[in-house]
């Protein structure tokens, strides 16, 4: 019998796009699937919108409970899900239709793997590839290598005790530093599987220039919980902030360069 994988779909506001993400879920070529709709207290049509797909396809299922934010209503689709893995998507992205098939073909090859992701393509606003750097678990501590519509082991979930519901951002990429260590093994789909809504407004980098302060906190907040695992990789902070001030200044004296600025004018000019 084939591995059930379980697709975890919160919704928050965003029941005008709900459609379009669970018409991606039934489009897979992997046919094996529950797919669990999480009403994260919405005051839209979530509800509505829902109850339509749970009677059109039984693989669909639905819960409603009061609003607790985004790592809450994961936690809490995971929670009653029953596949092997774990495919969190977000109510205003897509997969592409062969996404959860590549993720089975992945694990089944290699049953020690602890993470599948893909590439990742950008739609709305923009429309790109999204590059993230290669990941090592060195580099995960410092920044996020990975969408968070990357499948896992709900056993990996089960064991660090899921997201954490106190994080207001970040939750996937400090999901991540946990679940994960220097041994894991990590498949990444050379392909763009994950389809990612780029929103005009509301984006993480627009967030973080308008409240930095609220950001610095999270990374704080991230580096407290997890300081043994940063301690073991960075245990040296007054140095690393050196190499740091030393490289600032050598960017700043290429950036002042003659033939620096040049270049970026020529850039400039064939756009």
């Amino acid at each position: 019998m084939s591995i059930l994988v379980s697709i975890i779909v919160p919704c928050y506001k965003q029941a005008h796009y709900l459609g379009e993400a669970l018409q991606s879920v039934l489009e897979q070529t992997y046919t094996n699937w529950e797919c669990i709709i999480v009403n994260d207290g919405s005051p839209d049509t979530t509800d509505e919108v829902a109850q339509q797909w749970c009677k059109a396809d039984n693989r669909f299922k639905y819960l409603q409970k009061e609003n607790g934010g985004l790592p809450s209503a994961r936690n809490a689709g995971i929670a009653i899900s029953v596949g092997t893995y774990i495919l969190p998507l977000d109510a205003d992205d897509k997969i592409h239709y062969s996404y959860v098939e590549k993720i089975v073909q992945a694990f089944s090859n290699n049953p020690e793997l602890d993470l599948v992701t893909s590439r990742i393509q950008l739609f709305g606003a923009l429309h790109k590839e999204l590059q993230l750097p290669d990941y090592n678990y060195k580099r995960i501590l410092v920044r996020n290598c990975f969408a968070h519509c990357s499948c896992f082991k709900k056993t990996s979930w089960e064991k660090v005790g899921g997201y954490d519901e106190n994080m207001k951002s970040f939750e996937d990429w400090e999901f991540w530093i946990r679940i994960l260590n220097e041994k894991s093994q990590v498949y990444k789909i050379p392909e763009n599987m994950f389809i990612y809504r780029k929103h005009e407004q509301g984006s993480l980098s627009n967030s973080f220039k308008t409240n930095p302060k609220f950001y610095f906190s999270l990374y704080d907040y991230v580096y407290e919980k997890n300081k043994d695992r940063y301690k073991k990789y960075f245990p040296n902070p007054i140095i690393a902030y050196e190499e740091n001030l030393i490289l600032k200044e050598f960017n700043k004296k290429i950036k002042n360069n003659f033939i620096f600025k040049i270049y970026q004018k020529i850039k400039t000019i064939f756009k």
